[in-house]
């Protein structure tokens, strides 16, 4: 069973199915995270959709570049977990399907390719406080094998 955080799901709601692939991107104590100005403020781990007959690790490579700027080297699976949200973006209710992978950035590109995205290194045990989702402070705080919960 793939454990859901975040709201509970909305009786009568029709939700699209979203997977989508995630990165926690370590060097040393710090992470690199993506903040996302629109459509909410908020701190994330760098990712995001798998397009049709696109391969989740292709997605991740794109996403991660699109949001931060940084090549990749992905080490390994951590974990998927499901959130159930708006995407106000995109005018939808969803369900996401939220793969999370440990990764090393490799190399700088040049900055993020969304506008709305900026990327950002924080203290890792700092961001598990900061990020946006309970997923995602979640698989963060497991690989740090510290807590998730929110002071």
């Amino acid at each position: 069973m793939i454990r859901r955080y975040g709201e509970p799901v909305k009786k009568g709601q029709h939700y699209k199915h979203r997977p989508g692939v995630y990165a926690i991107l370590l060097i040393g104590p710090n992470i690199l995270l993506t903040h996302q100005d629109y459509p909410k403020p908020e701190f994330q781990l760098p990712g995001g959709g798998v397009n049709t007959n696109e391969h989740p690790i292709v997605a991740l490579h794109r996403e991660v570049f699109e949001e931060t700027g940084w090549k990749i080297d992905i080490t390994r699976r951590i974990n998927t977990f499901r959130r159930f949200t708006f995407m106000p973006e995109y005018d939808i209710w969803a369900e996401k399907l939220c793969t999370i992978y440990l990764a090393r950035p490799v190399f700088r590109l040049g900055p993020p390719k969304e506008i709305s995205h900026t990327a950002v290194w924080l203290p890792a045990a700092k961001a598990v406080q900061l990020l946006g989702n309970a997923g995602d402070r979640a698989m963060l705080a497991k690989v740090l094998g510290i807590s998730a919960a929110r002071q």
